[in-house]
């Protein structure tokens, strides 16, 4: 029987993205077994929305992916405004999808800066920073907060999106596709990041699909499948843009998917700022009903697609003001769960750029 090394990575060591232990068997440098280990970070806030009321949710939201969390309020939204039976206004419709979209580059921005870092380049990083710095800036102008944003609501956003706001998202987007192209050839410029990830951490259609791998993820291993596409939320089906597919399923395939996505974005917004209509920000009904607080029946399920993957969250109402169930499908938790398929086999040093290939946050895996 032969002898395996077993080691620990985490939940201290800088690449593994957050509070993440891998306990791995080697073979020398070969990784032979890989097991994640979660749990570090956990916060109860599933447990915690059940026990607060249905406006007041929000809060745990943004909490989860906490580098996207617009997205993170539009997917609890979703389906708590079924719930509540509360149609936000048009043009609220179309200020979310504004806000996703800039949540959208600014997640993807983190992890090429994170990517980059943990394979030894730390140019990347600062420029990666810089550009989303720029988004943070207008979520500061439109809700005073910079990451942890609080700014949807049921029934609409906490303030309309003024011409200025306009103004600054579209010089936003007037410099930022040639500052991401600029990045884009720094990376793939660099011969040791182009070896160190073609055909590293191959991921088949099959076992993407078996391990319920969405996103990013799912669509470099050759699977057209987007939520805003597949099931169209929002305005998205009012849209023109591109879903970026790649069949090769390796690193190189997720950061190729990851950088168009957010080309597509750039696409998608410029269209929503021509498109957005005028009218009101907020339903009055849900506006008035927050002081007597508002009350839900039913059950409803709701998909949205996060920078990760597609972001579930499923909500149980017994006619009270509370909910009497919250869950949520963490996209994140089923990427990191083929961790171990994608690591076998491989040298220890390639483990660190698959793992950062994932795009972790474990606020959103340890909820």
């Amino acid at each position: 029987m032969q002898d395996f090394i077993e080691i620990n990575f985490g939940p201290q060591h800088p690449s593994t993205h957050g509070v993440l232990r891998l306990k791995a068997k080697l073979d020398g440098e070969i990784v032979k077994e890989i097991e994640p280990v979660i749990g570090y970070l956990h916060r109860n806030a599933e447990k915690l929305c059940e026990m607060t009321f249905y406006a007041d949710n929000l809060v745990y939201f943004d909490r989860m992916d906490y580098v996207a969390s617009m997205l993170m309020e539009s997917g609890y939204l979703e389906a708590a405004e079924k719930i509540l039976n509360i149609v936000p206004p048009e043009r609220v419709l179309w200020i979310r999808v504004i806000m996703n979209e800039l949540s959208r580059i600014a997640s993807h921005l983190v992890w090429a800066g994170a990517f980059g870092l943990d394979l030894g380049m730390l140019t990347p990083f600062f420029y990666c920073f810089a550009e989303r710095d720029k988004v943070l800036e207008v979520f500061t102008e439109i809700c005073g907060s910079r990451q942890e944003t609080n700014y949807m609501s049921i029934g609409g956003v906490y303030q309309d999106i003024t011409p200025g706001i306009v103004d600054h998202i579209e010089a936003f987007l007037e410099s930022f596709p040639k500052r991401l192209e600029e990045i884009y050839k720094i990376f793939v410029g660099n011969d040791v990041f182009i070896s160190r990830n073609k055909g590293i951490g191959v991921m088949s259609r099959e076992v993407a699909i078996d391990y319920g791998v969405t996103g990013p993820m799912l669509r470099a291993s050759g699977v057209n499948y987007d939520v805003r596409k597949a099931e169209p939320y929002l305005v998205y089906d009012k849209l023109n843009f591109e879903v970026p597919v790649s069949y090769k399923g390796d690193n190189l395939a997720r950061f190729l998917v990851r950088f168009e996505e957010m080309r597509q974005s750039v696409h998608i917004l410029k269209q929503a700022i021509r498109k957005i209509p005028d009218g009101p920000f907020f339903n009055p009904k849900a506006k008035k009903s927050m002081m007597i607080r508002l009350r839900g029946d039913g059950e409803y399920y709701a998909r949205t697609e996060s920078s990760k993957g597609e972001f579930g969250v499923y909500i149980v109402a017994d006619g009270g003001v509370k909910p009497y169930r919250v869950h949520v499908r963490s996209p994140t938790f089923k990427n990191l769960s083929v961790v171990q398929e994608l690591a076998k086999d491989q040298m220890i040093a390639d483990m660190v750029a698959i793992l950062g290939s994932v795009d972790l946050v474990f606020g959103e895996v340890d909820r």
